[in-house]
């Protein structure tokens, strides 16, 4: 473990488990690693009684004033040894560092931990969508988060959908579990409509289109939107699927093919967080029929950018886009084809929930999440004793 950088003189010092980061484009766990990054980024900022060393594989990553890093020698981004040095490595560099409490980002904390923890739980979908995770990753995530959020001195879920998930599937106490909303990050706003325009010459893109953005796999119901798409009349304009391949990915472009959609619908692929903003800026409508989220970051980024948001009625979704966003039963194809013909075919009401979503939009911010977690830390190292409660 190789230590770099001051950590500040706070009275309380903890350490945030940051082996997941990555800065690499298309890494596989991106709504994880973007909420490591952004935590790290705003803690420091966020209780100046508090000083953090972040344990950390990622050498590429700057740091911020005030934040200690400690960089481990393994290979972590390799899932065998990052596990192998959360349960064996992890306790030793904690009691070395001489941290006071340990944040798990990612629903894990080592067993043999010797200090409070604090976890993050963003959705349980391997216990509610098994199937779309490998064997042995979801065993291993049933068995671990179970233990480590019953151990846990305080639980962090990333919103009330997954908050009741918890205490619906593990029977956790309610008073211990904390829910913390997502941030936005500031590069997803609106953007000036002749540089809009440039951006859709550039990628020879139409005037008009619908988008989706996720990964391509069962659990977002592209399936679904697919065949909603298909009844719409011909003049609509084309759904452009950005994201990269996941499981069950030739469904998808199968269900294409089926249709004979392929000059309509475009799987444009993985699209980097830089590039992003300029797609949700240059659609018409932003389509988002998930069945199942923990938070649902990209409805939100499509609400900052100004980009009206179709959703579902499920999970985290309304509550990520309270009444700014038109919401269908991700099961009821009619309905989605109805709302996508409904907002296409109305610019007063695109005016309507592009003002509305702004205003969601506002609610949701990185500093306010780091603000909100410090004073998770500070209740978990208040609640001394409890932390085997349940």
């Amino acid at each position: 473990m190789i230590a770099v950088g001051r950590t500040g003189r706070g009275a309380i010092h903890v350490g945030v488990n940051a082996q997941l980061l990555s800065l690499a484009e298309g890494y596989r766990s991106a709504g994880i690693t973007w909420y490591i990054y952004n935590l790290l980024n705003h803690l420091p900022e966020a209780d100046d009684g508090i000083r953090y060393t972040a344990f950390l594989g990622e050498r590429a990553y700057p740091g911020e004033a005030g934040l200690g890093l400690r960089f481990s020698r393994l290979p972590t981004h390799r899932p065998p040894v990052r596990i192998l040095w959360e349960q064996a490595v992890q306790p030793w560099s904690l009691a070395l560092a001489g941290v006071d409490l340990l944040h798990c980002p990612a629903f894990v904390s080592p067993l043999m931990a010797n200090c409070p923890t604090v976890i993050t739980v963003h959705d349980l979908s391997f216990l509610l969508y098994p199937t779309g995770f490998r064997r042995w990753n979801r065993g291993y995530l049933r068995l671990f988060t179970r233990i480590s959020v019953r151990k846990a001195r305080r639980v962090i879920a990333v919103s009330q959908s997954t908050r009741d998930d918890l205490l619906r599937l593990y029977g956790l106490s309610p008073e211990k579990v904390d829910v913390i909303h997502n941030g936005v990050d500031p590069r997803f706003r609106r953007l000036p409509d002749d540089q809009v325009a440039q951006f859709r010459a550039r990628r020879g893109l139409p005037e008009r289109f619908a988008l989706f953005v996720g990964t391509l796999e069962p659990r977002k119901n592209v399936v679904r939107l697919i065949e909603a798409y298909a009844q719409l009349p011909p003049s609509c304009p084309p759904l452009m699927l950005v994201g990269g391949k996941g499981w069950l990915y030739d469904e998808v472009l199968g269900k294409v093919e089926e249709l004979a959609l392929a000059d309509k619908i475009h799987l444009v692929g993985y699209v980097a967080a830089e590039e992003l903003p300029w797609w949700y800026n240059a659609a018409e409508v932003f389509v988002y029929p998930s069945v199942y989220e923990g938070f649902g970051l990209p409805p939100l980024e499509a609400m900052a950018c100004g980009t009206p948001v179709i959703t579902s009625t499920v999970s985290s979704l309304p509550e990520v886009v309270g009444q700014a966003g038109m919401l269908i039963d991700p099961a009821d194809v009619q309905a989605l084809t109805g709302a996508m013909a409904q907002v296409l075919g109305d610019a007063a009401l695109q005016a309507q929930m592009r003002m509305a979503g702004l205003e969601q939009a506002s609610r949701f911010s990185w500093p306010k999440t780091a603000r909100l977690t410090a004073s998770s830390y500070r209740a978990a190292l208040a609640a001394k004793g409890e932390g085997q409660r349940v």
